[in-house]
């Protein structure tokens, strides 16, 4: 095991902080794109043992996650885990991580709105997309309590 001392507090893989503290796989996690499969895919591939701590990797482990997490399906990652398969522009299929994730998400809902297509109606409605029933869900300021008629606060005829 390792000492203290040996551990780093922060681990900086695929430009995302990681608390040394936690095992690997879990970690890895936190990059927005990766998912708890291809966590233990990643690992697997970089030949890192799972439990072992983030703040114990070197410099060489980090870049070789590095390399994994940007193109995780020619590092051997089967193509039924990338999490935009088939994409619309090159048919091709694509692992996005950070904010190429977040910006392809973006520019699919705009085109599903500009398109006029079922699912941008309801998107852009606000409404559910997938088929829930919204007779008694989605109803908007369902935390709040009713308020009913409020009262303006009385002047006094002194100050008036």
């Amino acid at each position: 095991m390792a000492d203290k001392q040996t551990i780093k507090a922060l681990v900086r893989i695929a430009n995302t902080d990681i608390e040394g503290r936690t095992p690997i796989y879990k970690g890895l996690t936190q990059i927005r794109g990766v998912s708890f499969m291809l966590s233990h895919a990643i690992c697997r591939l970089g030949g890192i043992p799972l439990e072992i701590q983030a703040g114990t990797l070197d410099e060489q482990q980090m870049a070789k996650l590095d390399e994994i997490i940007k193109d995780p399906l020619r590092a051997g990652v089967p193509s039924w885990m990338a999490n935009r398969r088939k994409d619309p522009e090159s048919g091709e299929d694509k692992h996005l991580t950070r904010g190429q994730q977040k910006f392809a998400t973006e520019n699919d809902l705009k085109m599903m709105m500009k398109t006029k297509s079922y699912k941008g109606i309801r998107h852009h409605a606000g409404k559910p997309v997938r088929g829930q029933r919204t007779k008694s869900n989605f109803r908007k300021n369902k935390g709040k309590a009713s308020i009913g008629v409020k009262k303006r606060p009385t002047v006094k005829a002194g100050k008036a």
